[in-house]
């Protein structure tokens, strides 16, 4: 049998054709891998594909074989990613509002390819965006990388930071001036990315979204603020910064039903203090910030979770209420 002009490649087309054309309910026989390889001008019988299969299992590729009928059915078994995984995978892509829509196709159809062609089309059928929920600056993919580049490399960063007008455009801030920062992390609250740097003009430490960035670029410049991140608790600053307790804290009682427990656990941890209450209820003292993050995630739960303590919070809380009640009436 002559050889194809691509014989030099065989092995690799024959994995390819095995990884993206066989899982476990679809197999192909030798002669249509054969056929398969043929289009690839590669020649193949059947003796030299049984020594082609034990070279690739040998490799590494999980190469099984099941007999039906008179015919041996050859597919990929084991891969680096089970269709669950990459299923998790499209839905965090599909979460992620720091991602443009653009940009999650572009990721999905990556890890798309990280599969057989068939568990591909399962991939496509979940895919779906709510519109509205995704970023639109479509450099924010890149600005992470930037930014763990500098951090890696002990750089500086500078950018262009801007907010939303009421005309839906993009403001820059700070005047049009480009921010110059020493970035030492990078954290994930809210749904966002955002970069926790030292601004040595202000001698602070300071925090900026990364979707909100333009124009970043890394710097020759070393980072300064070693010293003060030295000793900074990154996960501590982490929880004060960007979550509903930060500020300075407070105990708060809460009491609620039997059906709000979970919503408590869930927003306060395991470790929140609960006590039972005769009617299934329960009565709960968590330290918490009374910030308007709070006190909107109260004004959520519909009273269906109730603030009784300490008295200038529930002062508060009705005064806000009072407030809220003016502006909506006629």
């Amino acid at each position: 049998m002559a050889k194809g002009v691509n014989q030099k490649l065989k092995l690799l087309y024959l994995m390819q054709i095995l990884t993206e054309e066989t899982n476990d309910e679809h197999g192909l026989t030798v002669f249509e891998i054969a056929a398969r390889l043929k289009e690839h001008d590669i020649t193949a019988d059947r003796k030299t594909l049984y020594l082609d299969f034990e070279e690739l299992r040998h490799f590494g590729l999980d190469i099984i074989s099941e007999q039906h009928g008179k015919n041996h059915y050859y597919h990929v078994g084991e891969r680096s990613f089970e269709l669950a995984e990459l299923k998790l995978l499209v839905d965090s892509v599909q979460a992620a509002q720091f991602i443009t829509e653009k940009k999650a196709l572009s990721l999905i159809r990556k890890l798309e390819s990280l599969t057989n062609k068939y568990d591909a089309q399962k991939l496509h059928r979940q895919i779906y965006f709510s519109g509205s929920s995704k970023a639109a600056n479509e450099s924010i993919y890149y600005n992470v990388d930037i930014i763990h580049n500098a951090i890696s490399s002990n750089s500086q960063i500078r950018f262009h930071y801007f907010n939303w007008n009421n005309q839906k455009e993009m403001v820059l801030r700070h005047g049009g001036a480009f921010y110059q920062i020493s970035p030492w992390a990078l954290v994930w609250a809210d749904e966002y990315y955002y970069l926790i740097g030292y601004d040595a003009q202000t001698g602070r430490i300071k925090h900026y979204r990364v979707d909100k960035m333009l124009d970043l670029s890394e710097l020759s410049d070393p980072r300064l603020g070693a010293e003060v991140f030295k000793t900074l608790d990154m996960a501590s600053y982490s929880q004060r910064m960007f979550s509903m307790f930060a500020g300075e804290e407070k105990n708060v009682t809460l009491e609620g039903g039997p059906d709000m427990v979970g919503v408590v656990i869930d927003h306060f941890g395991s470790d929140v203090h609960l006590v039972p209450l005769p009617d299934g209820g329960f009565r709960a003292h968590v330290q918490v910030a009374v910030t308007d993050h709070f006190l909107g995630w109260v004004f959520s739960l519909g009273g269906r979770v109730r603030v009784t303590a300490p008295e200038d919070t529930v002062k508060m809380i009705r005064e806000r209420i009072r407030d809220l009640d003016g502006q909506y009436r006629s």
